[in-house]
C-alpha cells in the first residue's frame, strides 16, 4: 500500500516526510481493518510533520482524520462481523498518526470499539474532515459545563472549530450564542457590534452581566486579557491554542477579580483523549447530523490530492484545505 511515512534519522535532525510503499497491515485481535477513503490533513499533520509533537514516535505513518470501508476484523463474535463493508469515519486522539500508524495510508488499522458508522448525510470527503474539528468542539462545551441558559461567546467563530462550536451549543439548546470572527482584533464582527468596544458590546448584550463561557479557538492574548474580564461570576474561558515559536505565551489577569467571581480557565486538547473516547464523542454527535442541525463544511472548500502527490499539493501548501483521496 502506499502511505505517508515520517522518519526521523536522529534526535538532531528533523523529521522526514515521504511517500512509502508499505505491506498492508496485519490484522491482531481486537483491531479491524479499514480501507481508508479520504483523510483530511490538519494543521495538527502538518504540526507532526515538523516535530511538533514529542510523543511521536518514528518511523511513523501520520494522520488523524479518516473516512472508509472495514474490510476484516479479527473477532469471531457475529456482531463484530457485522462492521464488515460498513462506512465508517473517524480521528484520533493521542495515538493513531503519533505511537500508532495513521491514515494517511490506504489501509489502517482501527480498534474494534473505536469504530463508528458514518451517517449518510456526510459524504466521505466531508467524514474525513470532521474528526477533529467536532470532537475538539465538543470537548470544550463538555469542560465548560454548558448549560441551556448559558450565555457563551464563540470566538473565532468563522472558523471550522469555532462554526462547529456555534452549532453544538445551538444543538444543545442553548439560547443566546453570541459570536466574534476577526482573528487577532479586539473589535468582534457586525454580530456583536461593529462599532462599540468588545467590552461595550458584551455589557450590552448581557445586560451587564457578562458571558457565562467563552470558547476561544483564535489563541491571541491581548484578546484573551480582555474577554477574561467580561466573564460572569462562575464563567468558564476554554481555548484550545495559542502562541507559538517565540512569541509570548504569559498571560497577566486580576487574579483577586478572578476568585472573588470564581471564574475558570479550562485547557481543552483534542490529542490528550483516546481514540476510543474521540469515537464516543462521534458517535454522540451522530444524532444532530442525522437530523440536519450539525453540519460539515462543503466538500468544495477541500483541495482533493492523490496520496502520490499529498507531500507537495497538501503538506507543502499550509494555507490550504486539503483532503487526500486514496484510490
Amino acid at each position: 500500500m502506499k502511505a505517508l511515512q515520517l522518519t526521523r534519522p536522529s534526535t538532531n535532525a528533523p523529521p522526514e516526510l515521504k511517500t512509502a510503499d508499505l505491506p498492508i497491515p496485519q490484522l491482531k485481535p481486537g483491531y479491524a481493518l479499514v480501507q481508508v477513503h479520504h483523510a483530511s490533513i490538519q494543521p495538527s499533520d502538518r504540526l507532526n510533520a515538523q516535530g511538533g509533537f514529542p510523543d511521536t514516535t518514528f518511523p511513523r505513518i501520520i494522520g488523524r482524520d479518516y473516512s472508509g470501508t472495514v474490510i476484516d476484523i479479527m473477532n469471531d463474535n457475529v456482531d463484530s462481523k457485522s462492521w464488515i463493508g460498513k462506512h465508517v469515519y473517524g480521528t484520533s486522539g493521542l495515538n493513531l498518526g503519533f505511537n500508532m500508524d495513521g491514515t494517511h495510508a490506504q489501509y489502517c488499522l482501527i480498534p474494534e470499539n473505536a469504530l463508528v458508522e458514518k451517517p449518510s448525510q456526510l459524504s466521505s470527503i466531508q467524514a474525513a474532515t470532521v474528526g477533529v474539528l467536532f470532537t475538539t468542539a465538543m470537548i470544550c462545551l463538555q469542560r465548560a459545563q454548558v448549560k441551556a441558559d448559558d450565555v457563551i461567546l464563540v470566538l473565532g467563530s468563522s472558523g471550522a472549530v469555532g462554526s462547529t462550536a456555534v452549532q453544538m451549543a445551538k444543538a444543545m439548546g442553548c439560547k443566546k450564542v453570541l459570536t466574534a470572527a476577526r482573528r487577532g482584533n479586539p473589535k468582534p464582527d457586525v454580530s456583536l457590534g461593529a462599532d462599540a468596544s468588545i467590552e461595550e458590546t458584551i455589557s450590552t448584550l448581557t445586560d451587564g452581566k457578562g458571558v457565562d463561557v467563552v470558547i476561544d479557538t483564535v489563541g491571541d492574548l491581548t484578546l484573551m486579557a480582555t474577554l477574561v474580564e467580561q466573564l460572569a461570576p462562575q464563567g468558564r474561558y476554554t481555548w484550545i491554542t495559542a502562541p507559538r515559536g517565540d512569541a509570548s505565551k504569559d498571560l497577566a489577569f486580576d487574579v483577586f477579580k478572578a476568585y472573588r467571581k470564581e471564574i475558570s480557565l479550562v485547557g481543552c486538547n483534542s490529542v490528550a483523549r483516546t481514540i476510543e473516547q474521540t469515537a464516543e464523542y462521534l458517535r454522540s454527535m451522530n444524532g444532530w447530523i442525522e437530523e440536519g442541525l450539525l453540519k460539515a463544511q462543503n466538500e468544495a472548500q477541500f483541495e482533493v490530492v492523490k496520496i502520490e502527490d499529498a507531500i507537495i499539493s497538501g503538506y507543502g501548501k499550509p494555507s490550504q484545505k486539503a483532503v487526500i483521496e486514496m484510490s
